[in-house]
């Protein structure tokens, strides 16, 4: 009997070849979108979880009354090890703060991510270098490379013993040993390009030193709320310790303590964006839709054939089959339909994975053994049978002998209605998918054409390892490099505007304190830049006390602090009091997601960041010569670089903040072809069938005198009254949803009602074109030959 079926299922798909070809086309193109969504979500939801202690380890943040933050100060790991005995493990880390070179007899390589961490943090994180994890002996800092960079300076190493390498600039003469390397899991949270394990981090470092990362190891059953309040209270206990100002303690209330566990940290952290998250969502959202489209043009499609198989139930039932055993026939045929389907989807998703690891710089691959998309594979196959197939199956066989054997049978209004609902929402989703594709674009065109209130083109940033915290450190390399030709001004910072988050802390103006953003800067920072100035005036060499005490805040500062004729006022932070001389223009250093902050901008500053960043304004007609210039003299210029000369232009680093939405904008146009694509193909098949049962009609209004431009009307207007009803439905939808993804930005466009109105006219004009096309045959055939044998 099966074997019978399987002739038959066959028979009948190679009969109706055509619509096969676009059922399994449809559900391949699909299934080749919902794979690579399903290798994404299960590559961005196992971060860590190779890690033996997943699930008890949580990384320690603050909340402030102006903050949320990760960053905590070094001695309080250690205070929670010893008063709290839930907690089983304590590590701290720190991220180095510049790139600098690393050189053997042959070759040299850059660390762009220094690790340092303690030897607990280094157990609990399950670093494992080659010949195994040793515990540094008293102040001792065991230095490691990732594999990647071991192998490039030292290609032909076959054992496992420690290499001497040169640190930054050979002429330096810095050294340090190497012990080994360690494998850089990019799938983790903690990741690297070179680790310094030490016993303790930040030893002599106080409260005040709020740069370290806190994780901690808790036991199994415990209770993290009640750990939480705990805490809580133990840091506050240590921040007010030989404390008697009554502001101070009452400013310490508002403070507390979240703890964020690790399996929240990539996606969906406390502190920090969950940019990674949304864009998860959305791309899992895009590709069960579009499954979902090809599921509802296969379901479609074997409803509308179901007359051609009406008689062949008949038969069958007639000769004895029951309907179970014909449900069986029908979805065995559906089945192998998505079994093809799901090859030739694995065949397409291999083709496009490259381009898509481009995308979103991952490294997926399909064929790989801990892949779990292996047993997830067959699960999706049996969704999209189910989903695609058991409806179609039930109205097959449900049909009676004794009606379809008469020979003029036609399908039930409910199917005409479930058919025409189906219609309506494969065009409402493929609305959205347009809608949403053309208010990103806006917003992207929005985001690259405002004035971000300062000017990256030209710049260059070059990297650097050496410190200019003191301004008299710069004084002789701006010198040097403001005589060469074609060089405007040069500065130097603890920070470029790239994205990167300011370091934050507490300052009082007028009895009032807030936290709010600093950053250390040196002259010509401002000009470098083409930051525009409010009131006041810049840093200048011609007042000694710019380089000691002066402070300038930005417009977000002064309107926090309700200041009014700030120029003169004091602003005291860090055991320093600034005067205030100059009031700068906003200016977006972190793109147009995050809001504008309050910033402080100083030479000095006793709590602030080491400043490395060097900056240069350059005249476009002599970038190449000055970089050539830089490049030739650099080790003259600062010699603790050295040779190693590195830059990069300021407008591409700040480009980077558009990547994710770019991102989104590809991920939403690929969705939009996709759904037009299948959506298309789906009408077509069904334009076909649906004209092909109006012939005879076709063939009499002709007869009548009807011409080709009123049957075109005629066909069309009922697709027409569909992908209208489309539009009505999925209007709203992309307008909530659209509206949420706006909001996500600090910065935004208004709603605009363009994008509605033109996928209205896309899909239309779409649906028109492609029922035409089908309907030309019918319309130009000659009635004689559809009416001779009536």
């Amino acid at each position: 009997m099966f074997k019978l079926n399987l002739k038959i299922a066959l028979r009948n798909l190679w009969k109706n070849r055509g619509i096969t070809s676009i059922n399994v086309g449809g559900l391949a193109v699909a299934l080749a979108a919902f794979i690579l969504v399903t290798l994404y979500a299960n590559y961005e939801t196992s971060f860590d979880k190779k890690n033996p202690n997943y699930d008890q380890i949580y990384i320690v943040g603050r909340i402030l009354p102006d903050l949320k933050t990760n960053y905590t100060p070094p001695p309080f790991g250690k205070a929670i090890k010893d008063n709290l005995p839930e907690v089983e493990n304590v590590g701290v880390t720190k991220v180095g703060g510049f790139e600098f070179a690393i050189s053997s007899n042959g070759a040299t390589i850059f660390t762009k991510n220094l690790l340092r961490l303690d030897y607990n943090a280094a157990k609990m994180f399950n670093i494992n270098p080659t010949g195994g994890l040793n515990k540094p002996a008293g102040d001792e800092r065991l230095f490691y490379l990732s594999k990647e960079n071991m192998d490039g300076l030292f290609p032909n190493k076959k054992d496992n013993k420690p290499e001497l390498v040169s640190l930054g600039s050979k002429s330096a003469g810095q050294t340090a040993t190497v012990q080994g390397a360690v494998i850089n899991d990019k799938h983790s949270n903690i990741t690297f390009d070179a680790l310094s394990i030490a016993n303790v981090l930040g030893e002599g470092e106080n409260y005040g030193y709020n740069n370290y990362n806190t994780y901690i190891q808790v036991k199994e059953g415990t209770d993290i709320a009640n750990l939480e309040q705990k805490i809580t209270a133990m840091y506050r206990a240590e921040l007010v310790k030989g404390e008697t100002d009554k502001s101070v303690l009452e400013r310490v209330k508002e403070v507390s303590v979240f703890l964020d566990p690790l399996k929240n940290l990539h996606l969906r952290p406390k502190a920090g964006t969950d940019a990674n998250y949304k864009i998860l969502i959305t791309l899992s959202v895009l590709g069960l839709l579009i499954l979902v489209i090809a599921c509802i043009n296969f379901t479609n499609l074997s409803i509308a054939q179901a007359t051609k198989r009406a008689k062949e139930v008949g038969v069958k039932k007639v000769m004895g089959a029951f309907r179970f055993q014909l449900t069986i026939q029908f979805l065995l045929e559906i089945f192998m339909q998505c079994v093809v389907a799901t090859v030739l989807g694995l065949i397409i998703a291999e083709i496009i994975l490259p381009q898509f690891n481009n995308l979103f710089l991952v490294d997926l691959a399909i064929w790989r053994m801990d892949n779990v998309l292996i047993w997830q594979l067959p699960l999706i196959l049996l969704f999209i049978t189910l989903i695609a197939g058991v409806y179609p199956a039930m109205v097959l066989s449900g049909f009676k002998p004794a009606v379809v054997l008469k020979g003029n049978f036609t399908t039930s209004k409910q199917s005409y209605w479930l058919r025409n609902s189906l219609l309506v929402v494969q065009f409402s989703i493929a609305v959205i998918f347009i809608t949403g594709l053309l208010i990103i674009s806006s917003q992207l065109k929005y985001m690259r054409s405002q004035d971000i209130g300062f000017s990256a083109n030209q710049v260059v940033y070059i990297k650097n390892i050496a410190y200019f915290t003191n301004p008299k450190d710069f004084e002789p390399i701006r010198d040097r490099i403001m005589k060469i030709e074609g060089v405007k001004s040069a500065t130097v910072a603890s920070g470029i505007p790239d994205g990167s988050e300011n370091g934050t802390n507490g300052y009082t103006v007028e009895g009032k304190e807030a936290n709010i953003d600093f950053l250390d800067i040196d002259f010509d920072y401002f000009e470098t830049l083409n930051i525009k100035l409010k009131e006041g005036r810049f840093f200048s060499k011609d007042f000694n006390t710019d380089t000691a005490s002066s402070a300038i805040l930005n417009e977000s500062a002064i309107a926090k602090y309700g200041l009014k004729n700030p120029i003169g006022k004091i602003i005291r932070g860090c055991r320093t009091d600034y005067k205030i001389v100059g009031v700068i223009k906003d200016f977006k250093t972190q793109g147009f997601e995050t809001a504008i902050q309050p910033t402080i901008y100083t030479m000095k500053n006793p709590c602030g960041n080491s400043k490395l960043e060097i900056m240069l304004k350059v005249d476009e007609s002599r970038m190449s010569e000055v970089l050539a210039t830089l490049k030739s003299q650099w080790s003259d210029i600062n010699k603790k670089d050295g040779d190693n000369f590195r830059y990069q232009f300021l407008d591409e680093l700040y480009g980077k903040l558009f990547q994710k939405q770019e991102q989104l904008q590809s991920v939403f146009f690929a969705a939009a072809i996709l759904t037009i694509l299948i959506a298309m193909l789906g009408l077509f098949a069904f334009a076909k069938y649906i004209t092909n049962g109006r012939i005879k009609e076709i063939a009499v209004r002709k007869i009548l005198g009807a011409n080709d431009l009123q049957i075109f009307k005629l066909i069309n207007s009922s697709f027409f009254v569909l992908v209208m009803i489309a539009n009505l439905i999925s209007w709203p939808l992309a307008y909530i949803l659209t509206k949420k993804w706006l909001e996500t930005f600090a910065y935004r466009i208004e709603m605009p009602i363009l994008p509605f109105i033109l996928s209205a006219v896309i899909t239309i004009s779409l649906t028109i074109i492609t029922v035409s096309i089908q309907a030309r045959n019918a319309v130009k055939a000659n009635p004689v030959d559809a009416l001779k044998y009536e």
